[in-house]
């Protein structure tokens, strides 16, 4: 193959594997196929864990999940491969090198590794790093997904009003802890002796994950913990609805850019 036919090749294969290279809306079929390959990937690594499920099939197991890293590094190797058509990295020296280093292409480099010990011994510590490092393959998802942009916008657009939304959470949070200390050292000290412990209740009373051994018990306590109750609430509501605009916003923006791509490719 000449070098322009290696170039036209290379062309086609950024333009299958990179939404957004695509000019026709939604995934290419190599991306779909890749979609439903990682969500088995992850179904399997879940359902390994199980011993009444995996117990006698470990050869089985161990099986699928080298074919399927096997796709994976394939995957991987393609996309260094036309990382060079990808104009974020060709004006770089080294722009598979450059590729190499972006967060994505390191999350699909350790998506990969755990299939190299499908086959190997080691700890148990050890294998079960490696079982939990698979989960990784779910971030693949957002290379795939339009929303997913959308959403890393919506973030992004809204930086300033959601840091601050968290500024207050964590005041809140301090202070909360600190009453709350305050009311109940005394009459629990091995629950609420110190602040940071006090801190630990008042985040997952502010989460609403509860404790239900944990709680005050004295008027005041009750007082500051009902109180600080329900500012959580209102104060979770805050970074929901700036970013539930937010979001609404970056879709509606992603809709009417394909909508003008469409009309271009006309």
């Amino acid at each position: 193959m000449g070098v322009a036919g290696e170039q036209s090749l290379r062309r086609r294969v950024y333009r299958e594997l990179e939404p957004e290279a695509r000019e026709a809306p939604g995934l290419s079929w190599s991306n779909r196929a890749l979609t439903v390959l990682i969500l088995v990937a992850v179904f399997e690594a879940v359902v390994e864990t199980e011993p009444l499920i995996a117990g006698g099939r470990e050869l089985l197991f161990h099986l699928l999940e080298f074919s399927l890293g096997l796709i994976f590094l394939a995957e991987y190797a393609a996309r260094l491969w036309i990382a060079v058509e990808n104009p974020a990295y060709a004006k770089s020296r080294f722009p598979r090198l450059r590729y190499a280093v972006t967060p994505i292409a390191i999350i699909d480099l350790l998506a990969v590794l755990p299939s190299l010990f499908a086959f190997g011994g080691g700890g148990t510590l050890v294998l079960r790093f490696f079982r939990i490092l698979r989960m990784l393959r779910l971030a693949k998802l957002g290379r795939t997904s339009r929303a997913w942009q959308a959403m890393i916008d919506a973030v992004y657009d809204r930086r300033y009003e959601l840091t601050l939304t968290f500024a207050i959470l964590l005041v809140a949070t301090m202070m909360g802890g600190s009453l709350v200390y305050w009311a109940e050292a005394d009459a629990q000290p091995e629950k609420f002796g110190s602040i940071p412990r006090a801190i630990w209740w008042a985040i997952i009373t502010l989460t609403t994950v509860g404790y239900g051994d944990t709680f005050p018990i004295t008027p005041m306590g009750k007082f500051f913990g009902g109180m600080f109750a329900i500012l959580g609430i209102a104060l979770f509501a805050l970074p929901t609805g700036i970013f539930a605009a937010s979001f609404s916003d970056a879709l509606q923006r992603h809709r009417q850019s394909r909508v003008r791509d469409s009309e271009d490719a006309k």
